[in-house]
């Protein structure tokens, strides 16, 4: 499993950063405007917390994010500024320290869970570092203000263009099962069907609520539904014919695309018409209106070398292609199914590591800077992420990008101190960090760590503390890796096994599918089964990045390579199980499902 060296290239997400350019600019332009600068400097610190969290999903899971990244990181600058007007000695490392304990325990419960907790623990540092004047419920308002703004910009699209991220996200899964037919016995295959999954698994959850309940025929809704069904079936049949191990005729790379632009044509076009004289499987189909052959169950004579190009996935692949749009497609699982990220003993442990780095992190800020040392307790709040990724990598991403931002910050500051100036380099940082969040954790550090500098400096902090903050987060990264390596090192690799487990059993369960179950029943098998093998194979490349101790268990637990075979035997299993549905593989008792032996959860 050793990554490409080619980059993919993927387009800038200019919308987003046009997003976080005005989201940072607008407050403070109001603020210098009206001279309340205090409250403006807050709601960037808000926008600036929403433009990282904001995404490409849809509306609605944006909204319900940004609305916990708001709410959470209001009450923790409440309770932080509270601490800190307080003035009593060593209240503020208290408040830190019961953030982080709350922060952590709910951290490792999932995505959403997870994104409350650093923002709770974030705002505690803020509220907790920055004396604030004003009233007490001034500053917690001010910084939802500035998630307002973020979430005003990125859902009033959904006013337009109220489905084109669901349709987008299952109109790839036709484009993906298009490349997979057409890497059809060639080495590139079997990865072209892991994209495949990965690219249905991102499809079933954006269509998450939308196949819940019932759709009124004939709506948007209703269509997307029926293309998501479709390409449910169309993933078992892809994977039936990748099994099969040769290429296909050309036309059978045709299919998917001609059968998207029948259920999801693009706005301003009519659904193309189902070929003609497909009643019944084996009749040939006709030319759509755009010229190219609709799919049909044979293929001519000389389209592909092999000499009998007919097979029960080709008629499977012919039988969807002459059903489409004329018959309701068995629906699968509504949702995808849920798996713990950790075990509880991992939670607990998470929860107490994270307390003990925020506590020395905030001793050594108060040694060193006094009581205005909230950089240092932030940074590990933004590196002890274990769920967010590798913590190594992580850690060295976070100082190689504050070096940066820092560079970046102290040549603008060189040229200019103009107060208009500044805002607009904030704007240019916020377009740079939205595109950060997407593509690589470094950068978007460099362009947090530039706008907290202009920030703190529109407060009134003057101070030259461009390399006090480079030590700052050099020393607090230090702080996260030795607790991390010295009393967790197999974290991430406990995790990959539970997750292997979890997954060979779920391809235990589609294989032992009884022949006659309904195919509602088989579909939610499978794609239970292949998620579950897409959350494996990214447990072990988070693993794989993870340095773990030596030896540790060698006995009893096969290394990771030995659980990337089991996942890989697990996928080609699911393959021949798909085949074996249509009719192209040997009976179940024939299919021998790999083991693992490791059981239990994370940390238990």
């Amino acid at each position: 499993m050793k990554a490409s060296r080619r980059v993919p290239f993927t387009p800038l997400p200019l919308a987003a950063a046009a997003r976080g350019a005005v989201a940072l600019a607008v407050p403070l332009l109001v603020g210098v405007a009206t001279g309340r600068i205090t409250p403006a400097v807050l709601a960037g610190i808000g926008a600036l917390w929403g433009v990282s969290q904001d995404g490409d999903d849809p509306y609605r899971l944006r909204v319900r994010r940004l609305a916990c990244t708001g709410l959470s990181a209001a009450l923790g600058l409440l309770a932080g500024e509270l601490a800190l007007r307080s003035g009593r000695p060593g209240a503020v490392t208290v408040c830190l320290v019961a953030a982080a304990l709350l922060a952590g325990s709910v951290s490792l419960r999932g995505p959403l869970a997870s994104v409350a907790g650093l923002h709770l623990l974030l705002g505690a540092t803020v509220g907790g570092g920055i004396p604030v004047p004003g009233p007490w419920w001034q500053a917690p308002l001010a910084l939802l203000a500035g998630v307002a703004v973020v979430v005003v910009l990125c859902a009033t699209p959904w006013l337009w263009r109220r489905h084109a991220i669901e349709r987008t996200a299952v109109r790839a899964v036709f484009r993906a099962a298009a490349e997979a037919l057409a890497a059809a016995g060639s080495p590139g295959a079997e990865p072209a069907r892991r994209r495949l999954t990965s690219v249905l698994d991102h499809a079933h959850r954006v269509m998450g609520r939308h196949l819940i309940g019932r759709a009124r025929p004939g709506t948007e809704r209703d269509a997307l539904r029926t293309a998501f069904h479709t390409a449910v079936r169309l993933g078992e049949v892809t994977s039936a014919l990748v099994w099969e191990g040769r290429p296909l005729p050309r036309w059978a790379g045709q299919v998917p695309l001609l059968t998207a632009a029948r259920l999801l044509p693009e706005p301003g076009r009519t659904a193309a018409r189902p070929p003609a004289g497909t009643g019944k499987t084996g009749e040939t189909g006709e030319t759509d209106r755009t010229g190219e052959t609709a799919a049909r169950p044979l293929p001519e004579t000389g389209d592909t070398p092999d000499p009998e190009p007919d097979s029960p996935g080709l008629r499977a692949l012919a039988a969807l292609a002459a059903e489409c749009g004329r018959t309701r497609p068995d629906a699968p699982a509504a949702r995808l199914p849920a798996f713990p990220w950790h075990g509880r003993a991992a939670q607990v442990r998470y929860t107490v590591l994270l307390a003990g780095c925020i506590l020395v992190a905030q001793l050594c800020a108060v040694l060193l800077h006094g009581p205005r040392g909230y950089w240092l307790p932030m940074t590990v709040a933004f590196v002890y992420k274990p769920d967010f990724g590798p913590v190594p990598r992580r850690a060295l991403h976070r100082c190689a990008g504050t070096v940066a931002g820092v560079a970046a910050i102290g040549a603008v500051t060189l040229l200019t101190n103009d107060t208009y100036v500044l805002i607009g380099a904030v704007a240019a940082f916020g377009a740079l960090m939205a595109v950060g969040v997407r593509h690589h954790y470094a950068l978007a550090t460099t362009a947090l760590t530039a706008i907290v500098f202009v920030l703190v400096d529109l407060l009134g902090d003057h101070r030259a503390l461009y390399s006090a903050r480079i030590l700052d987060t050099a020393l607090a990264a230090a702080v996260v890796l030795v607790a991390h390596l010295a009393l967790w090192p197999d974290s991430a690799q406990g995790r990959a096994r539970a997750q292997t487990e979890a997954a060979l059993a779920a391809a235990r369960r589609y294989r032992d599918l009884a022949p006659g179950a309904p195919a509602t029943q088989r579909h939610a098998l499978r794609r239970t089964a292949y998620h579950r093998l897409a959350e494996a194979r990214r447990a072990l490349v988070h693993a794989q990045g993870e340095p773990g101790r030596p030896g540790r268990g060698a006995r009893d637990l096969p290394g990771l390579s030995g659980l990337a075979d089991a996942v890989g035997a697990a996928e080609r299993l699911c393959d021949a199980v798909s085949a074996r549905n249509l009719g192209a593989a040997p009976a179940a008792s024939a299919l021998r499902a790999p083991r693992c032996g490791v059981a239990g959860a994370m940390g238990g």
